[in-house]
């Protein structure tokens, strides 16, 4: 993940709720736009610097480290 611009990973985000996440991710790397991913969903496999996957439960917390890709 080199390749990619600012910080990569937010593992201090498990357990915050989803849009709070969206919200520091986005601040804290301006290159990328965050989104809330529903656990379980079918999602793409290509990878991307400026995407970041925020996976959240049924509750709307991060349960999964969010990462660039």
């Amino acid at each position: 993940m080199s390749e990619c611009k600012g910080k990569n990973s937010w593992p201090e985000l498990v357990g915050v709720e989803g849009s709070v996440a969206v919200g520091t991710i986005e601040r804290e790397n301006p290159y990328v736009d965050a989104h809330t991913v529903l656990k379980g969903s079918i999602v793409t496999a290509d990878f991307r610097c400026d995407r970041v996957r925020v996976w959240v439960t049924k509750e709307g917390i991060v349960y999964k480290t969010p990462t660039i890709g």
